[in-house]
């Protein structure tokens, strides 16, 4: 961050490699904070929600297993108020019949009442099945009873199990998902994680494969059940009477298109809210990894603000999806109240006319509450699914991202490496409108050690992530001991190199265990050899633990000269055929940069080695000195020939020590008053190199 706003040429240069759009070619761009700000476009609903429900298929056979166990169990728990039903009946006819006198039939009763001009009374009582002076069948009853409670029973256990093998189904498939996703970030080309912000892939990796897992867990069993609820209960309805169960289905298309027209908007909302809080990731965890330079710059009013704007964003988001989605459970509701209503009214119309039988209506009301429920449910489960469908479009988006280009079918078969690297005529640009590297022709031959110097932005870190592969060339090629890389396997290729970077990388765990990560296999002389080497040795004594020593996830508990030490210590263990060393001693102390080098001289003994280095006093000793400008070599050759040509190279060189003299001149002028300033900056300019 530039303390001025204005961008300097390491910020350029990283620009270029990002290309115009920082979010992987997807339109993004970049908040005021320089956060990145993602623009990805959703996918329909449907689409997504149909690949979502296809990753289920290598379950078929469990998942065929729950619905047919789904079935038993709601077929069991729709019969339960058809037979209540007839309980009811029971009741309410031993009541009538112990009313009426024994030694008369039924007609007999209905008759006397149509007689009597009671037609309504008569109508009701033709309509049941009753033994005048009887009374209620009580050993009838109770074994009615019991029947639909053992339905019941085995209901809700084949429930019960449908519901454990789905938990299982579903953890299964996520389980998949996530190593899907973590095998796809591995196939990724380096060019993709320089488009996507840190917490906005970490967001699509963690959280949103989270709250699909969450959502699939608490629909898909419930959207089971309820479909075929529904299914089972129109069944019944239509077998008790097709003039109710019509008046009921009325309900189905009123549902339908309200649930629709909410669910259209609140998608939307989804979507947005889950991008939001992949973007509140991101300012959270660049703020976070960045705290001290923040503080540095006093930027916190400026970071807090950014945060603020963002998490107000993720609560206008997530407030609105889930208000719009969750009208939809109460208009659901209303619409079965309605439904209900009618279907009483009618049904005690016709009870009293004596077509249909006082159970027969309590069971079809039971039906409409089980019918208009189901709905409800779905209904008021769509927050839950949108919310996991608009995860999982994220989710997608990774997986869909165009990978590197695959290592050939049939690999060179190469042995052990001389070293001997070749370009030829490479060309190489991070964005078709910015060439970087143009027809650039190179040999080191093996064992040599080669520096790159030259101006930030000149494609020197480029150079060297052209022969990892970490890109692929524009035109042109790059050979090891005569075989092109490409014929070659990443992995082969990169078991060959050994990398040491300004940047260091230390996990979480032992100093032993973070020399032995180049070798796991490595013996304790093997890796004692590697830190005695390279000076690791020396402070590793001092510490509590020795090489037990752990490190935390920022290895905070070591100086930076110490974790460079370390980086080292595991590139000299790995025993590389060739060896690339950028900027590796930029962060250190002068002492502890003698250590360094001492290091890395011994780790380049006897390999073909590439330095890069802005401190031209750590590459003064290497068999050639390329210096880059703009991706071309403009000259190269020994550190003493390349200051008789009084080129590039002796420029760059005057610049960096001339200026270091100057700063101790004036320092020394200060100190010694006006009277002596002359004469040190007259000394000092003695020392200087001629350009």
């Amino acid at each position: 961050m530039s303390e001025e706003g204005v961008k300097s040429a390491e910020e350029k240069a990283a620009e270029a490699r990002r290309g115009p759009n920082r979010a992987g070619g997807m339109g993004g761009g970049r908040g005021p904070m320089g956060m990145a700000m993602p623009g990805e476009k959703s996918q329909n609903f449907g689409p997504s929600a149909k690949r979502l429900m296809r990753r289920l298929r290598p379950e078929r056979m469990l998942v065929a297993v729950v619905v047919l166990l789904a079935v038993a169990s709601v077929t069991l728990t729709a019969i339960g108020p058809k037979i209540l039903g007839h309980a009811t009946n029971i009741i309410f006819e031993g009541f009538f019949s112990k009313q009426m006198p024994s030694g008369v039939t039924q007609q007999q009763v209905v008759d006397q009442l149509r007689a009597s001009g009671q037609t309504q009374q008569a109508n009701l009582i033709s309509g049941m099945n009753l033994v005048p002076g009887q009374g209620i069948d009580f050993t009838e009853l109770a074994r009615v009873l019991l029947f639909v409670m053992a339905l019941y029973l085995v209901g809700a256990l084949l429930q019960w199990w449908s519901g454990w093998i789905l938990a299982g189904v579903v953890t299964r498939t996520i389980n998949k998902l996530r190593a899907d996703v973590e095998a796809k970030l591995n196939r990724l080309p380096l060019p993709y994680f320089d488009g996507q912000p840190r917490g906005e892939l970490l967001s699509r990796v963690t959280n949103d494969v989270d709250n699909i897992q969450q959502s699939l867990s608490q629909t898909l069993s419930q959207l089971l059940t309820s479909l075929l609820t529904v299914v089972a209960v129109v069944a019944l309805m239509f077998s008790i009477s097709w003039s109710l169960a019509l008046i009921a289905l009325v309900t189905i298309p009123i549902s339908m298109w309200i649930t629709a027209m909410i669910a259209k908007r609140s998608q939307k909302l989804f979507v947005e809210q889950w991008k939001t809080t992949g973007q509140l990731n991101g300012i959270v965890e660049e703020t976070f990894t960045g705290h001290g330079l923040v503080k540095v710059f006093g930027r916190q009013r400026e970071t807090q603000a950014e945060f603020e704007k963002k998490n107000d964003d993720l609560y206008n988001a997530a407030f609105g999806a889930q208000f719009i989605s969750g009208i939809i459970m109460p208009a659901m509701m209303f619409i079965g109240n309605l439904n209900y209503v009618v279907i009483a009214v009618v049904g005690g119309l016709r009870v009293a006319s004596g077509t249909m039988s006082l159970g027969d209506v309590q069971a079809f009301i039971q039906y409409s509450r089980q019918f208009t429920q189901p709905l409800t449910q779905v209904a008021s489960m769509a927050n839950l699914l949108q919310s996991g469908v608009a995860s999982a479009e994220r989710v997608f988006d990774v997986l869909d991202a165009p990978e590197q280009d695959p290592d050939s079918t049939t690999p060179a078969e190469v042995g052990a490496s001389k070293g001997r690297v070749a370009f030829e005529d490479v060309s190489f640009s991070y964005t078709p409108d910015k060439p970087l590297i143009e027809n650039l022709d190179l040999c080191v031959e093996p064992g040599q050690t080669v520096a790159i110097v030259g101006p930030t932005g000149a494609g020197k870190t480029t150079l060297v992530n052209l022969i990892m592969r970490f890109y692929e060339l524009n035109s042109g090629r790059i050979t090891l001991d005569g075989v092109d890389i490409t014929d070659m396997t990443r992995h082969d290729l990169r078991s060959r190199i050994g990398m040491v970077l300004q940047d260091t990388w230390l996990f979480q765990g032992t100093i032993r265990d973070n020399i032995a990560y180049s070798r796991p296999d490595a013996t304790e002389e093997e890796i004692l050899e590697a830190a005695r080497a390279t000076y690791v040795d020396r402070f590793v004594h001092s510490l509590p633990a020795g090489y037990d020593t752990k490190l935390d996830s920022e290895a905070g508990n070591i100086s930076a000269g110490e974790k460079q030490l370390l980086t080292i210590a595991r590139a000299f263990l790995a025993a590389p055929e060739l060896l690339i060393l950028d900027e590796a001693t930029s962060s250190v102390d002068t002492r502890t940069e003698l250590l360094v080098q001492h290091a890395m001289a011994a780790l380049r003994s006897d390999r073909t080695s590439f330095v890069i280095a802005h401190r031209l006093s750590t590459i003064r000793d290497a068999d050639v000195i390329l210096v880059m400008e703009d991706g071309h070599i403009v000259e190269q050759g020994s550190h003493a020939d390349l200051l008789i040509r009084d080129g590039a190279y002796a420029r760059l060189y005057a610049a960096q020590f001339s200026g270091a003299a100057n700063d101790l001149d004036e320092e020394a002028a200060a100190l010694a008053g006006p009277g002596a300033g002359g004469g040190m900056m007259a000394g000092a300019g003695r020392m200087a190199p001629k350009e």
